[in-house]
This record gives C-alpha cells, structure tokens and sequence, in this order.
C-alpha cells in the first residue's frame, strides 16, 4: 500500500506518469497499474484519465492528502527506529530561498559537529517552491521569510531579521552616502531578482510605496550574478545586509543602508507541521533554536554568523 501511495505522491509532484514513473523508479505500467489498483482498493476512481494527466478527482485529492500523511508517518517511523539502533544518520535535504542561502552554514555546520553521519542537501528556491517541496515530502525543511506572505500549515523557528543595503560603486550616484531612500535608489539602474522571488515582490512593494516607478535593467533568478554585474561598477542592486557581506565586499563596494522607511523581514526555518516528526527534523529544530540568539547577535556585530559557529 505504501508503494503506491507513493506513486500518487509523485504523480501529484510531476503532474505526469512517464516523469512520475520515473522519480519513483519504476516503468510507466507499473506507476499505472498501481493507482489503479489503489482506486480498486478504495473504490473509488482517482485521477481524471485522457491522452495525459488531467488532474485528480475529489476522490482523489482528498486520497492525496492522507497518502502524504501516511507516507510521512511511515518515513518517520523507519528514520526513528534506526535512529535507535545506530543514533542519526541519513540524508537531510534543506530548500533554502537565495538570500538565506549564505546562512545555511550557520545551521548546518554545528548540526553536523552534533551529527557526523548526517549528510546533506541544500537547494536554492523560491518560498513558493519551498512550501510545494514540504508538501509533497521533496525535502525535510527550508528557509524563507516568516511574516510576509502566508505560510500555511507549517512550524517555523525564527533565526534572523533581514536588513536592505543599495549594494553599489563608491563613484556611482548616490554611492557615497552614509544612507539612501527607496524613492532614492529607483533612479539608479538596478539589477534585481525576478519577480518569482518573494526578496523581488518586497522590493517592488517597497519601491512603489516610495511613489517610485522602477524597472529593473538586469533580473537574474542568481545572486551570484546580480553580484558580478554589480561589481562592474556599471550596475546597483538591492540585496539583504548579510548577503551583501558573505559574498564579500571590496573597497569598490560599498553596502549603504536604504532607509525611509527601514524595514526588516525575519527569516527562518519552516518544517512541516506533523506529529510525530522525524528524529532528523527535530534534531535540525533544536539546533536552529540553539543557533538563532547566537546568530542575531553576530549580525548585529557584523560578523559572519557562518565562520562564527567554527569558533567557540
């Protein structure tokens, strides 16, 4: 029964039997004939057949959300009885949206001094992509803004509040001040996020409340090449306080505190909201609960809360 449960888990992610099949590891006819024989079991038809996938029926999505609860249940019971005959170990996969990903350090670096057998993934996405990912069981837990657009059915852990700095050259405009306004720096030509990424929908919001009317000359859905462009010194971006300093600035560089007003964002760890959790889950919980005084403190410090958790 679990299989196949698993197969619906995966039809629902791909929205497509061949690619369905295939993250399950089994053939097209095996994914299908094992739906199928689900919907005998509960008699009741599942997924609306055509040519391709057509979606689910009532039935189905209602089979769906108890699949993804029996499906977790049944993860985190083998993940919990081996964790008792060889304590934590194991594959523990982080989403992360990508101006938290410098971060990500923070927490996983004293985790694995705590945890050596754990190993682990880390992927750069949207918070969209990241609340889909916890749904479907895709990862075990990400990082995201809290306390800007809903989050759903999930426990979170705050870790840190993320600060605006216009990142920019000294000789460009506006470069050698102390501080900036948003209606300051729509004049500037930005490079930013797409607007699939919640830092770009803060932004924008930020910018229009300014009265400001700004399109971006550069998106990237990378901070690294936002980065690169910037250090041109043809190019400003807007990117969290943090970031700006991780990825390492230079005396071509300057982070200018953007104010009027000065708003901050708190990010932190989202995990799904289940009972009983997996052992990993929760260990990765308290390490972030463990961290987060810590790691506000060193941004406030301006220090980089990665290379602090290497010190006592």
């Amino acid at each position: 029964m679990i299989d196949k449960l698993e197969y619906l888990i995966a039809l629902a992610r791909e929205r497509h039997f061949g690619r369905a099949a295939e993250a399950c590891g089994v053939t097209q006819p095996t994914l299908s004939a094992g739906i199928k024989q689900l919907e005998d079991t509960l008699g009741v038809l599942l997924v609306q057949r055509g040519s391709r996938f057509m979606g689910f029926t009532p039935e189905g999505e209602r089979t769906l959300e108890w699949a993804r609860r029996i499906v977790a249940d049944s993860r985190a019971m083998r993940q919990d009885i081996d964790a008792l005959k060889r304590g934590l170990s194991g594959p523990l996969r982080i989403a992360a949206i990508p101006t938290a990903l410098p971060m990500v350090a923070a927490l996983t670096t004293p985790f694995r001094a705590r945890h050596p057998d754990v190993r682990f993934t880390v992927i750069s996405s949207t918070s969209i992509e990241i609340l889909n990912h916890l749904e479907n069981l895709e990862i075990d837990a990400g990082l995201t803004y809290l306390d800007n657009e809903p989050l759903g059915r999930v426990n979170t852990v705050p870790l840190y509040r993320e600060r605006y700095r216009l990142v920019t050259s000294p000789g460009a405009k506006y470069g050698d001040r102390e501080q900036v306004t948003w209606a300051e720096i729509a004049e500037l030509p930005l490079c930013l996020l797409t607007p699939d990424m919640q830092n770009r929908r803060i932004v924008d919001g930020l910018l229009a409340a300014s009265g400001a009317v700004q399109k971006p000359t550069l998106e990237s859905n990378s901070m690294i090449v936002l980065f690169t462009h910037v250090r041109t010194g043809q190019w400003s971006s807007v990117m969290p306080a943090m970031l700006a300093d991780s990825l390492g600035l230079t005396s071509e560089l300057r982070s200018i505190p953007i104010v009027e007003p000065e708003i901050t964002h708190s990010i932190g760890l989202v995990v799904p909201h289940r009972e009983p959790t997996t052992p990993l889950t929760a260990a990765l919980v308290a390490e972030a609960r463990r961290i987060a005084p810590r790691l506000n403190q060193d941004l406030g410090m301006g220090r980089d809360p990665a290379l602090a958790t290497l010190t006592p």
